[in-house]
């Protein structure tokens, strides 16, 4: 593999914004493909090099094909050789797991299927009359201050609540969950004890259903027919969280974030020529929540976009990079609306299986705020935005907005 370019370097380009470039992670993929094309190499760790995968027709291959590119990192060459230390950050996202996220072939239908049950079983009706009582609870806690952050008191409590109901969990452990999951997707010293405290929490909440089911999702998969050990059902319980409750949040974040920061975009909205299909989709093609996705694995040695794959290698998925691919636009932005061929869920056999109550989740929450929150303004210019911390992850860490208070109107007395 050629000298590095250090994802440490891609990593803080990505969500720190101090400056207009960290506000725009494409400066780094246009930097990258000039000098290695559509697949750059990548050090993942001090010494633990990998690619990072920004073309979309390349990235459409990889996830397409089992049997040259597999998910089980049993086939990654420095695990396999012991080069990666026990408490190395990438162990929450790159290690080992009997999960859905982790496996191939038959295993990975076999420890899928609880989780598509559990999916599938959803009543989105009832999922999205608990979506509007949530939002219209959390507004109606800030609407009368006429400023409020809508991350921490708005896009992160939405899927906490939502999605903890969904689960059985109280909003405390929720919320602990949350942020331990924040925590890994840092990719910090801190990464391996916050994986530690998030899978307790779900082993915890997985012990409990498995005595006294009751009418949830952690029910569905506990006591599905595939689901043969407790290691099994909790690691399920894993792949369901970090692919909703992350994800959720951070799409509701960018949406809202496109909206006070896109002066076109807004306008059209406003004017109502877009819809909020169109800013999520918008949201999904430029910035998508998930912007660089561990891994795959070669199985064998191969070409790919011109660069010697050797066998065992690690491959990062980039979203971001990879829906911005010029060869698949046209010059005319808003001549692609309605177009969802992005890769922000993936394609293949892992393709996210909760894209569509995500979708409803977050429509809901974006048209409760655009309409109850008149007014609403960034109180920070948009480049001075901050981001969250981490290569995987594409979110702002917090929105300060400012909006028309609501006006609480007193009774009127009668007069003597």
């Amino acid at each position: 593999m050629p000298t590095a370019t250090r994802l440490a370097e891609l990593r803080g380009l990505l969500p720190v914004a101090k400056t207009i470039a960290y506000a725009d992670p494409q400066a780094v993929y246009r930097q990258l493909r000039a000098e290695w094309g559509e697949v750059a190499p990548v050090e993942l760790e001090p010494g633990i090099n990998g690619w990072l995968v920004m073309g979309h027709e390349e990235l459409s291959f990889i996830v397409r094909n089992e049997r040259l590119f597999a998910k089980s990192s049993v086939h990654w060459r420095e695990y396999a050789e012991g080069l990666l230390k026990p408490d190395s950050p990438l162990m929450p996202f790159m290690f080992p797991r009997p999960n859905a996220w982790m496996t191939d072939g038959e295993e990975h239908r076999r420890v899928r299927a609880p989780l598509d049950e559990a999916v599938n079983g959803l009543r989105l009706r009832q999922v999205s009359r608990q979506v509007t009582e949530v939002c219209d609870a959390l507004i109606g806690e800030f609407a009368a201050k006429g400023e409020a952050d809508l991350l921490s008191q708005y896009a992160l409590m939405i899927p906490t609540v939502v999605i903890g109901r969904m689960l059985g969990l109280d909003l405390e452990t929720a919320l602990e969950m949350h942020q331990a999951q924040m925590a890994m997707f840092a990719i910090n010293e801190n990464s391996h004890a916050a994986a530690a405290r998030f899978e307790e929490i779900l082993f915890s909440l997985v012990m409990a259903r498995k005595a006294a089911p009751a009418d949830d999702m952690t029910s569905v998969i506990v006591h599905h027919a595939n689901m043969a050990s407790d290691e099994e059902r909790m690691q399920a319980m894993v792949v369901l969280i970090s692919a909703a409750a992350q994800g959720t949040m951070s799409w509701i974040a960018q949406v809202l974030a496109l909206m006070l920061t896109d002066a076109r975009f807004s306008g059209r909205m406003r004017g109502g020529r877009l819809g909020t299909d169109d800013a999520l989709d918008e949201v999904l093609w430029r910035d998508p929540p998930t912007a660089n996705l561990p891994a795959r694995f070669a199985l064998r040695d191969t070409v790919l976009a011109g660069q010697a794959i050797e066998k065992g290698d690690a491959l990062i998925l980039g979203f971001t990079a990879a829906n911005a691919d010029p060869r698949v636009h046209g010059d005319d932005q808003w001549g692609e609306l309605g177009n969802r061929s992005h890769l922000a869920f993936s394609a293949g056999p892992h393709m996210c299986p909760a894209h569509v109550p995500a979708r409803l989740i977050v429509r809901t929450a974006v048209d409760a705020a655009l309409h109850q929150l008149p007014g609403l303004r960034l109180t920070v210019p948009a480049e001075e935005l901050p981001r969250l911390e981490s290569p995987w992850t594409r979110s702002p860490a917090t929105l300060p907005v400012t909006f028309t208070a609501r006006v609480r109107h007193r009774a009127v007395q009668p007069s003597n």
